[in-house]
C-alpha cells in the first residue's frame, strides 16, 4: 500500500463524480470506491467526504434520494446529472492537462 497523502483542492469533489459515475452509491460507497481508485494512496475522511457531496447537489452535480442500503440501514444515495457530467468531464481533462504540464516541468533538463 502507497504512503497515504493529502487531497489537493478540488480533488475530492472530482474522485467523487467520478464514483458515482459508475452507478447510484450511498456516501460509503462513494467513500470505499475512492479508496478503491487510489489503491490506497490517500483515504479521504467521511467528515471531508459528505460536506463535499452536500456541495456537489447544491451545484446540481449530483442528485441524491434516500434509500435502504445493503446493511439495511437508512441512507442517501447519489447519482450524476448531466451537468456532473459534464464537470466530471472537464475536470478530468483540466486535470490530466495540468499533470501533464508538471510532468514537463519536472522532467526538464538543466
Amino acid at each position: 500500500m502507497a504512503e497515504n497523502s493529502t487531497l489537493l483542492p478540488g480533488t475530492l469533489e472530482l474522485l467523487a463524480l467520478k464514483a458515482v459515475s459508475l452507478g447510484e452509491l450511498h456516501g460509503y460507497g462513494i467513500l470505499l470506491r475512492i479508496r478503491q481508485f487510489a489503491g490506497g494512496a490517500f483515504l479521504p475522511e467521511q467528515g471531508a467526504l459528505y460536506p463535499a457531496l452536500y456541495r456537489l447537489v447544491r451545484q446540481g452535480y449530483l442528485e441524491s434520494r434516500w434509500g435502504t442500503s445493503d446493511a439495511n440501514r437508512r441512507a442517501r444515495f447519489y447519482r450524476l446529472t448531466a451537468t456532473g457530467r459534464r464537470k466530471l468531464s472537464d475536470g478530468t481533462r483540466d486535470w490530466n492537462r495540468r499533470v501533464a504540464s508538471m510532468q514537463a516541468a519536472l522532467e526538464m533538463q538543466a
